[in-house]
């Protein structure tokens, strides 16, 4: 059994930026270095006629940190995996070191010279055969107000471009250093004690609580985040949030997809709708809506009843499919009746079977 961790000696906050090449120097690369409960410092790349970090060179600081004997949690701003409908499509095995390959031979951001648009636009890699919809969205973000889709580019706020400039990183860091780091959840939710950890980080769920002061937006995100994980280590909630309340189903799930730390484990509860709508209408009780075979007014067809208990009251998970796409996912039985597909007309995140 794994020692639990209590606190990092050292922690990290990486303010992450997807544009130009990997040697290209951004202003929107941050870094902050926090020892035990001191105020993170900003940490400046190496003297060099770059003013800023360059990708390339946050990840090979990086490997150098954490090759050293300081366990120290790393906190990145940029998706670590896609959705689980990205594996499904794509016939790639729910395993994350197999992902990471697959998407660097096809998305080869880490290359010299190679912007993302560059693969987007098919002048470089092979991304056409590895690209996503804007509606897959990973768990984690659909219980994250506010966190978009991994495959979102070209609006504001969006993390695609950081996401698949930083993939191909994170293989390097791990092909670098092996098992002396744990990349969390993907190595498991608990951590063994005395170990270094990489895990992804949303600074928008922590920056409001620190003081802006005199730091620009990229700057404040990276100190947020390495505030937030000292100020955690030390008073030990960090141990209770990198071990989020999900069911089996969930987490396993999470395990391919990835978790953003400190993300709410339960969906944002919605209102019920009014009795009586102009767009419908509950079913009747004699509608059998839970029948294999039984298609509601969406499209979405009823394979089969499972014993998995769902996420509704005294509910179970019945294994749905979408006639339009083929998309199969799990649902309650209780909203069979209008179930949207998540894969093809942005209906909710499907249960686990």
């Amino acid at each position: 059994m794994t020692e639990p961790v209590a606190s990092f000696s050292r922690t990290i906050g990486i303010d992450y930026s997807g544009a130009e090449t990997a040697n290209s120097s951004l202003k929107g690369l941050r870094v902050y270095i926090a020892m035990g409960n001191e105020a993170p410092a900003e940490v400046l790349p190496p003297p060099s006629p770059k003013k800023y970090w360059t990708r390339r060179g946050i990840a090979e600081w990086l490997v150098e940190r954490l090759a050293e004997d300081i366990p120290t949690v790393v906190g990145i701003d940029h998706g670590f995996s896609f959705p689980l409908r990205y594996f499904e499509v794509y016939g790639l095995e729910p395993d994350w070191p197999g992902f990471l390959e697959d998407f660097q031979r096809h998305w080869p951001t880490d290359s010299d010279h190679t912007y993302v648009d560059f693969v987007r636009n098919g002048s470089v890699g092979n991304g056409a055969t590895r690209e996503g919809s804007s509606r897959w969205r990973r768990l984690t973000e659909e219980r994250s107000p506010g966190a978009k889709s991994v495959f979102q580019f070209d609006v504001q706020g969006s993390v695609a471009k950081s996401t698949h400039a930083g993939i191909p990183w994170l293989r390097f860091i791990r092909q670098a250093l092996g098992d002396r780091v744990h990349f969390w959840p993907f190595d498991g939710w608990e951590i063994p004690g005395g170990k270094s950890v990489v895990l992804e980080a949303y600074p928008k769920l922590w920056s409001s609580a620190f003081p802006a002061e005199d730091r620009t937006a990229d700057q404040h995100d990276a100190y947020s985040i390495a505030a937030w994980l000292a100020q955690a280590g030390v008073d030990g909630s960090l141990m209770e949030t990198l071990q989020p309340k999900l069911t089996a189903s969930e987490a396993a799930v999470a395990q391919v997809e990835g978790w953003i730390l400190g993300v709410l484990c339960e969906a944002p509860r919605k209102e019920k709708p009014p009795a009586k709508q102009s767009t419908g209408r509950a079913p009747r009780s004699d509608r059998k809506t839970t029948t294999p075979g039984y298609v509601n007014r969406n499209g979405q067809e009823v394979l089969r009843g499972t014993d998995i208990p769902g996420n509704d009251h005294n509910q179970v998970v019945y294994v749905m499919r979408c006639k339009a796409c083929d998309n199969r996912y799990g649902a309650n039985g209780s909203d069979i009746w209008q179930r949207r597909c998540p894969a093809c007309e942005g209906g909710a995140s499907g249960l686990g079977f």
